[in-house]
C-alpha cells in the first residue's frame, strides 16, 4: 500500500518515551513497588467521555500493557446527584471500543464506602477530623484567599467524643442536607487552599445508582480517590495537571492513616481547538438541545466521534502522536483529522456519490442500454479488487462540475467542452436546458464517444477534467450530513469569564442534504461502514440508515491542512 513506503513509516513513527515512563523505569530499577506497574482509569460517571479521556485511557492502559502490568477501570461514584447508570454503561462501551480490556478489574469507589467511613472515623478519633456546622458559603468565606490566610471554624476544636457522636448521627440520617460536614483538620494558613481543612464527608440524601438509600453521607472526591487507589494497590496514579495542587492532600490522607501509598503523577490534559473539553459544558450543550445528544457527530465525545466515523486506530494514533507533557497546550484539530485520513485512506473503499445532482442526458447513447463498468475499490490497496457500476443514457453529475460561462482554470464541463466521466466515457456538452421561469439550469444534453470506454482513448486525445457520476436509473437517494466545527471561535473556552461560551457556537456546523444520489451498491450499507466519496471526503453510514434509505455522515474532508502545515514547517527549516 502507498502508506507503507519508508517515508510514511518514518512519518508515523511515534516515540513513546516520556517523563511518566521515565519515572516508572526508575521505580523498576530501584525495586519500588516490588517491580509492579498497576495503573487505573478512574472516570466519574457524570457524563460521557470525550477525546481528552481517550488520551488518558490510552495512556493508562497502554502503560500497563507495555510494562506487563495491570490497569483497573474504576468509577469514582461519590456524587449520586449527578451520576447515572447510562453514563456508567457508555464509559464501559467507550473503553471497550478503543480496544482495551480491564478483565476482572472493574471497581467502584462505592465498593469501598464502608472502608472509607472507617478511615474517616479513624481520623476523627485521632483528632485529625471534626464535624463542622458552617454552611457551604461560610466555609468558602472562612477559607481565605491566595494572599490571605483562612479563618478557623468555631467548631474546629470540638472534643473527639462529640465529633464521633455527631459523625455517627450524620450517617444515621438525623441531620438535614448541608447542615453539617466532616472536615480534615490540617492548616487554615497553608499557602495551598486545598489544605485549609477540606471537607471529607457531606450529608446528601440522594439515591445512589448502586447502593440505593443505604448511605446518606458521601465522601468527597479528594478523600475517596487516593484511598481507593491505595485499596486497589495502584502503583502510579496518573491524573491531569489540575490535580497537581491536590497532591499534598492526596498524600496527607494516606500518611495520616498510615496505609499503602501510591504515587500521584500529573500530566497536561488535552485541549483541542474549535471545541470545549469540559464535561459540564458539554452536558449543558446536550441538556439545552444545542446538539442532538452526547453522540452528536459534532461533539468531541468518544460516542460522537464514533458516530461521525472516527476509527479507534486513528484516535489511538492521535494519542500517541500528541504525547505526554507537563505543560498545558492546545492541539490543532487538524492533527486528529490527519490521523483519521491516514487510517481511512488505506481501508475505505472508493465510491461515487453526487451531493448536488444535475441531470445529464447522453443523447447519442442507446435509450434502453445499460452497461456494467469496472471501477477500482481502492487504489491504495490493489487486493481490494474492483466492482461493477451501471452506466445508462441519463446520469447525474455535481452541479459545481458545470459552468455555462466558465472562469479561467475551470477544467470541467461547459458548453462545447469535453470531459471524462470517471471509469466511463468522454462526454461533450451540446445543449443547456433551463427552467423557463427561473432560468435555473435543470439538465444538460451531451454526446459521448463510444471509443473512450473506461475513460480513455487510443487517439491520444486528452481532457483536463474528470467528473464523478451515478446512473440516474440506478442511483439510490441518500441523506448526507456535512459537519463543520462546533464552534466558530478557535478557543471558545479562553474568552472572558462574563462571556457565555455558547455565544460562539457555529450556526453552520451542520448542513443536511436530502436529495443526494449514490451508487446502488450503497443501498444496504450497514451503519458504521466507511467509504470515500470520490472528490468529496470520507463518509460513514449513520445509525439512522435504513435498507434502501442510507444516511451518511461526512467524517472528514479530503483536504489535509495538517499535512500542508507540516510540509510548510519542514520547508522553512
Amino acid at each position: 500500500m502507498a502508506n507503507n513506503t519508508p517515508e510514511k513509516k518514518e512519518e508515523k513513527a511515534v516515540e513513546k518515551t516520556n517523563f511518566i515512563r521515565n519515572i516508572i523505569d526508575e521505580d523498576l530499577k530501584t525495586g519500588k513497588y516490588d517491580g509492579r506497574v498497576h495503573t487505573r482509569f478512574p472516570p466519574e460517571p457524570n457524563g460521557y467521555l470525550h477525546i481528552g479521556h481517550a488520551k488518558s485511557i490510552c495512556l493508562n492502559f497502554g502503560i500497563a500493557s507495555d510494562y506487563n502490568g495491570l490497569c483497573n477501570l474504576r468509577f469514582d461514584d461519590t456524587n449520586p446527584s449527578k451520576e447515572e447508570v447510562e453514563y456508567v454503561e457508555s464509559i464501559k462501551e467507550d473503553v471497550r471500543w478503543l480496544g482495551f480490556d480491564w478483565q476482572d478489574r472493574l471497581y467502584y469507589a462505592s465498593d469501598y464506602y464502608e472502608q472509607l467511613y472507617q478511615y474517616a472515623l479513624q481520623l476523627t478519633k485521632t483528632g485529625k477530623a471534626y464535624v463542622c456546622d458552617l454552611g457551604s458559603r461560610e466555609i468558602k468565606d472562612y477559607r481565605g484567599t491566595l494572599t490571605e490566610p483562612g479563618k478557623e471554624s468555631p467548631y474546629r476544636n470540638r472534643p473527639v467524643e462529640e465529633n464521633l457522636d455527631l459523625f455517627e448521627r450524620m450517617r444515621a440520617g438525623e441531620f438535614a442536607d448541608g447542615s453539617r460536614v466532616l472536615r480534615a483538620k490540617i492548616d487554615m494558613s497553608s499557602p495551598n487552599l486545598n489544605m485549609r481543612d477540606p471537607v471529607i464527608y457531606r450529608i446528601l440524601k440522594a439515591t445512589h445508582h448502586r447502593t440505593g438509600d443505604t448511605w446518606c453521607i458521601y465522601p468527597m472526591y479528594d478523600f475517596a480517590h487516593g484511598l481507593s487507589d491505595s485499596i486497589e494497590g495502584i502503583t502510579h496514579s496518573i491524573c491531569t495537571l489540575e490535580f497537581e495542587d491536590h497532591r499534598p492532600l492526596y498524600d496527607w490522607f494516606l500518611d495520616q492513616l498510615e496505609v499503602y501509598h501510591p504515587q500521584q503523577i500529573e500530566f497536561a490534559r488535552l485541549n483541542l481547538n474549535y471545541t470545549v473539553m469540559s464535561k459540564r459544558k458539554l452536558k449543558e450543550l446536550v441538556d439545552n438541545k444545542h446538539v442532538s445528544g452526547w453522540d452528536d457527530p459534532r461533539m468531541p465525545s468518544i460516542s460522537g466521534l464514533r458516530r461521525r466515523g472516527y476509527t479507534r486506530e486513528s484516535i489511538r494514533d492521535f494519542a500517541d502522536r500528541i504525547g505526554v507533557a507537563k505543560k498545558e497546550s492546545t492541539v490543532d484539530i487538524a492533527l486528529l483529522e490527519h490521523c483519521l485520513r491516514e487510517d481511512l485512506n488505506a481501508r475505505a473503499p472508493r465510491v461515487m456519490a453526487v451531493l448536488h445532482p444535475l441531470k445529464v442526458v447522453i443523447t447519442n447513447y442507446p435509450e434502453d442500454q445499460v452497461e456494467e463498468l469496472d471501477a477500482e475499490n481502492n487504489p491504495e490497496e490493489p487486493a481490494a479488487g474492483t466492482r461493477k457500476i451501471p452506466f445508462s443514457r441519463e446520469v447525474y453529475i455535481e452541479q459545481d462540475d458545470f459552468r455555462e460561462d466558465p472562469p479561467k482554470k475551470f477544467f470541467r464541463l461547459s458548453p462545447g467542452r469535453e470531459i471524462r466521466l470517471k471509469h466511463a466515457y468522454y462526454i461533450k456538452c451540446e445543449k443547456v436546458i433551463k427552467d423557463e421561469k427561473t432560468g435555473e439550469i435543470i439538465e444538460l444534453h451531451c454526446t459521448y464517444d463510444p471509443e473512450s470506454r473506461g475513460g480513455w482513448t487510443n487517439d491520444g486525445r486528452k481532457v483536463r477534467g474528470t467528473s464523478h457520476w451515478v446512473s440516474a436509473a440506478h442511483a439510490i437517494k441518500a441523506e448526507v450530513r456535512l459537519y463543520g466545527h462546533l464552534f466558530d471561535r478557535e478557543n471558545p473556552e479562553e474568552e472572558k469569564d462574563d462571556t457565555d461560551f455558547k455565544n460562539f457556537l457555529n450556526p453552520n456546523s451542520l448542513e443536511v442534504l436530502g436529495d443526494c444520489m449514490v451508487e446502488p451498491g450503497l443501498a444496504e450499507i450497514r451503519p458504521g461502514t466507511h467509504c470515500q466519496f470520490l472528490r468529496q471526503g470520507y463518509f460513514c453510514a449513520d445509525p439512522d440508515s435504513k435498507p434502501g434509505k442510507p444516511v451518511f455522515n461526512r467524517t472528514v474532508s479530503l483536504r489535509d491542512s495538517w499535512a500542508k502545515i507540516r510540509k510548510k514547517t519542514q520547508n522553512a527549516k
